[in-house]
């Protein structure tokens, strides 16, 4: 049930939006057709009050690390393992390998391990990725959020947005294959277990994502 907002709360939560994004305006543009103006500032503005009027306010992060640490903790207990994520795009390269290429993916001393089964995709992890696409998406469809957007393309142009995030993406997991998990199955559920290794991962990947971002937005 959407609640009824004054405009001083509509303002605020727009602004917070927007800084959560990065954007200017998150996305939202409203009486433009074939890139001309067809409404006044007002009705702009009324437009925007009334997308805002059925956005829900997102979780208490302590409500929401709560319930993350609850489901980690269910997993532990029901499935004998934590969370992971880019366990499913190792598996799903191995899996296009065995398709193309089988006699070089069989013998990837990498690779070759998860082919020896046959098809690598029949795991507990790819399911457990699925959902979390399928659940977010339901969440952000429920809650009013749900639309195509590129985050921080204001900020930085669409073309250095577009490039730093591909690096940064390629990085990214290519230091959670040599480290043996990424921010779930090392971080999370290492640092459930209290494994120093996921305390470590944390600590770097979190200081040097705050370094970089820095740096890419040129703020030192």
């Amino acid at each position: 049930m959407h609640r009824r907002c004054s405009s001083t709360t509509v303002r605020s939560m727009w602004k917070g939006l927007n800084e959560v994004t990065g954007d200017g305006d998150a996305g939202f543009e409203c009486g433009v057709a074939n890139g001309k103006k067809t409404t006044s500032p007002k009705e702009d503005d009324d437009m925007k009050t009334s997308a805002q009027c059925s956005i829900k306010p997102f979780w208490s992060p302590w409500l929401a690390g709560l319930a993350l640490g609850l489901t980690l903790l269910l997993t532990f207990v029901l499935t004998g393992h934590g969370l992971g994520a880019t366990g499913f795009t190792t598996r799903l390269a191995a899996w296009i390998g065995i398709e193309v290429a089988p006699a070089a993916t069989e013998a990837n001393r990498y690779l070759g391990g998860m082919v020896e089964g046959g098809n690598p995709l029949p795991s507990w992890i790819t399911w457990q990725v699925l959902g979390v696409v399928i659940g977010a998406a339901f969440a952000a469809w429920r809650s009013g959020r749900f639309r195509v957007q590129l985050d921080g393309a204001r900020t930085l142009g669409t073309p250095r947005r577009l490039t730093t995030a591909l690096i940064g993406g390629l990085l990214a997991g290519f230091g959670a294959r040599i480290s043996a998990g990424c921010t779930s199955g090392l971080g999370l559920s290492g640092a459930a277990t209290l494994s120093l290794a996921g305390f470590a991962f944390l600590v770097a990947f979190f200081a040097v994502g705050l370094i970089v971002s820095r740096i890419v937005r040129g703020v030192v």
